[in-house]
């Protein structure tokens, strides 16, 4: 089973945002940072998905806490 979508409390450096998605896709925030960085090198909304996420995506303590 995969681990749910949600903002880690220790791991994140910003907003826990690629912290979330590499716990969720089983890969290091570290990869997920870099994968990112350059992402946004290209043309598109990359960042407006990083703000979205982190507003969207529930904290690890409230949801521990909803479950």
């Amino acid at each position: 089973m995969s681990a749910p979508l949600v903002r880690p409390r220790h791991e994140k450096k910003i907003a826990g945002v690629c912290a979330g998605l590499a716990r969720r896709f089983g890969t290091t925030p570290t990869t997920m940072r870099v994968l990112f960085v350059v992402s946004c090198l290209l043309p598109g909304p990359q960042f407006l998905l990083y703000l979205a996420l982190w507003f969207l995506l529930p904290a690890e303590d409230a949801y521990r806490e909803a479950w």
